[in-house]
């Protein structure tokens, strides 16, 4: 899914844009635990979060994550804002629950990862 799509279907505001709109995501992954984004997710994947701190950025970067969406009208501060300017990250911010963001998200096409046991 491009990121543009992701910013319609989701509702989002763009806080930070270092991407092509026109860039495409493959996967989904949400959570708010950050060990299980390093144990699961992939770089093509948009993570999804209502954590609201530099951990969060610090996790896209290992994992060479380019967008992070917000949700539950979470908007991330000055400091994590500038920490996201300084890794090149796209932040998006939606006042939708992340139940609801990922449900968009699947109907209108992004896929979930699959996770081996």
């Amino acid at each position: 899914m491009l990121i543009k799509e992701i910013v319609d279907v989701v509702k989002a505001d763009v806080l930070t844009n270092y991407h092509d709109e026109n860039t495409e995501l493959k996967y989904g992954f949400a959570s708010d635990l950050m060990s299980d984004v390093l144990a699961y997710a992939c770089s093509e994947a948009l993570l999804i979060t209502g954590l609201n701190n530099p951990q969060v950025i610090r996790t896209a970067e290992m994992l060479d994550i380019s967008v992070v969406l917000f949700v539950r009208g979470k908007r991330p501060g000055k400091e994590v804002i500038e920490l996201a300017k300084e890794n090149s990250l796209t932040i998006l911010a939606s006042d939708y629950t992340m139940f609801k963001a990922c449900g968009l998200l699947v109907m209108n096409g992004m896929e979930g990862l699959e996770i081996d046991d």
